[in-house]
């Protein structure tokens, strides 16, 4: 399994979570085995981070392979745009994306809750 966290920094498990999805600079993408050990820890810059159409970011984080996308918060279509591309969208607030990633390991969270939309 490939989990993809949002995060503000790029320092793999040890960076500081971020509340939106879609406006993070980085993600981490983490590779888990059968056993929940993570194998691969890799941080990307989002390409998006300056701005950004719907639905970009979601397929950025399809074409990366991830099977689930965590951050703090996403709107509803975000989280529509990632059902359709069969990423499970998950949603939760913790200091720093290892303990996302544990906290999405251990069952603690699972789902996501839309935020509202943005407004511009």
């Amino acid at each position: 399994m490939k989990i993809a966290i949002a995060s503000e920094e790029n320092k793999d498990l040890e960076s500081r979570a971020a509340h939106h999805f879609g406006r993070c600079p980085y993600y981490v993408f983490i590779t888990v085995d059968d056993d929940n050990t993570p194998k691969t820890i890799e941080s990307l810059e989002n390409p998006f981070f300056n701005g950004h159409e719907p639905g970009v970011v979601p397929q950025f984080i399809a074409d990366q392979k991830a099977d689930v996308i965590i951050a703090g918060g996403m709107g509803p279509r975000a989280i529509d745009w990632f059902t359709q591309l069969g990423v499970k969208a998950v949603t939760s607030s913790a200091p720093t994306v290892g303990e996302l990633m544990n906290k999405y390991l251990t069952g603690e969270i699972s789902s996501a809750e839309s935020c509202h939309d943005s407004q511009h």
